[in-house]
């Protein structure tokens, strides 16, 4: 019998690091039929770092390393949220209509596999559309942040009906992946008989590492990811290295940036820190460890204070850092805090929330300590290498998709 998947998407890029390079990718090589149904902005597709796919993936539909991808322009879920819930406490489909649900009734897939809040929504639909025809099929929703996030600045009533068309979701969902302890354990407090799984925001174990002898002198400190509003802090960093080069000889990488460009992050640079601040911009994913080589720490700030997706995250990057044999510093993120001080891979400052003075102090622990920045390299790269690289966490996927199609063999007598 054959095996296919469709992947519902509504905010992520498609080629998206997790979704794409990572889930996709390993399901196709052990015989998955892969679909990926992925929005438009203006009828664009969009790269990881926001650029606009202007004169290449213009068709609708077309196959792209092996996977079939399906496009339809983005949808304003949040504007009908009243809507949307009553809809899911019908228990019927009839007044689902939006294009990614219909696309994904088109599929027929054995599994529906939603990556955000509101394509879990559409994969209830899909589900209930297709029981009704006689062709069951499973939804997981792969959960990488709470939603609704509890303590984020939102209206109290959204928040009700986000949380009320969640419980409706989550009874019709056949299994949760997530991407922290933390996380799983919120979503088991909602349904105990909930099945959770954990897949860490792992990559692949970075090919020829080598250890390398922490600098005697000047510390390199490595920012992965986006900086705008939203994520990352770049204020706090630029004061940090304001900070640091009156007592220690502090450089810092940006591996990514700003999405649009850089000149924006360029202009705010002091002169006299100019050369104390390296810009790689948006690198392909596999060339990361490159950039990573000569990188004494990685920086991790979450606001740990004001929002429950800071307080559990486990990023991209806190994973990247340690695949590439890179001590943490972060501050007091409850599942990093956990993770580093387990296995010894990092330093904590032990602050919810932490400011530009607090990551000076810890620096210059760091900087008079050069032989526990080694350790610590050495046992995050150890710690990847046996147990939480991706080529670990694609093991934990392949099980759960293997209980799903065997549960699907007995719905269908087979």
């Amino acid at each position: 019998m054959g095996k296919s998947v469709c992947f519902l998407i509504t905010e992520h890029p498609f080629l998206d690091a997790r979704i794409y390079k990572k889930e996709a990718k390993s399901l196709m090589k052990i015989g998955y039929d892969v679909t990926m149904i992925v929005p438009r902005k203006n009828g664009y597709l969009f790269d990881i770092n926001g650029a606009i796919f202007k004169d290449s993936f213009l068709e609708k539909t077309f196959i792209y390393e092996g996977i079939k991808i399906v496009t339809y322009e983005q949808i304003t879920y949040e504007k009908h949220l009243k809507y949307l819930g009553s809809n899911l406490q019908s228990r019927s489909h009839h007044r689902f209509t939006d294009s990614l649900f219909q696309l994904g009734v088109e599929q027929k897939a054995d599994i529906y596999h939603a990556h955000e809040f509101f394509s879990l929504y559409a994969a209830i639909g899909v589900k209930r559309v297709l029981a009704g025809k006689g062709k069951p099929c499973k939804v997981i929703y792969d959960s990488h942040e709470l939603e609704p996030d509890p303590l984020i600045d939102q209206s109290q009533n959204k928040k009700k009906v986000k949380t009320e068309m969640l419980r409706a979701m989550l009874r019709e969902t056949d299994y949760v992946i997530t991407v922290s302890p933390s996380i799983q354990s919120w979503y088991r407090s909602i349904d105990s008989n909930l099945q959770v799984e954990v897949i860490y925001n792992s990559p692949p174990l970075a090919p020829n590492y080598e250890p390398r002898n922490v600098s005697q002198s000047g510390l390199l400190l490595a920012y992965e990811g986006t900086l705008n509003k939203k994520r990352g802090n770049y204020p706090k960093l630029l004061k940090l290295l304001e900070m640091s080069n009156k007592k220690i000889d502090l450089k810092v990488r940006i591996i990514g940036g700003k999405k649009e460009s850089d000149k924006e992050l360029i202009q705010q640079i002091p002169i006299h820190l100019k050369e104390k601040l390296e810009f790689s911009g948006w690198v392909n994913y596999d060339l990361i460890p490159h950039f990573m080589k000569d990188v004494d720490l990685g920086w991790v700030d979450v606001n740990a204070a004001n929002s429950l997706n800071h307080r559990f995250a486990m990023p991209n990057k806190f994973f990247s850092y340690l695949n590439n044999g890179v001590p943490i510093l972060a501050n007091q993120g409850k599942d990093i805090e956990r993770f580093v001080e387990t296995y010894q891979c990092g330093h904590i400052v032990k602050k919810l929330y932490a400011t530009a003075e607090d990551y000076f102090q810890a620096l210059l622990m760091l900087n008079s300590n050069r032989e526990k920045i080694q350790s610590m390299g050495v046992n995050a790269r150890r710690i990847m290498e046996s147990t939480y690289s991706w080529e670990h966490m694609e093991k934990k996927l392949f099980a759960i998709y293997d209980k799903l199609m065997k549960d699907l063999s007995q719905l269908n007598g087979q």
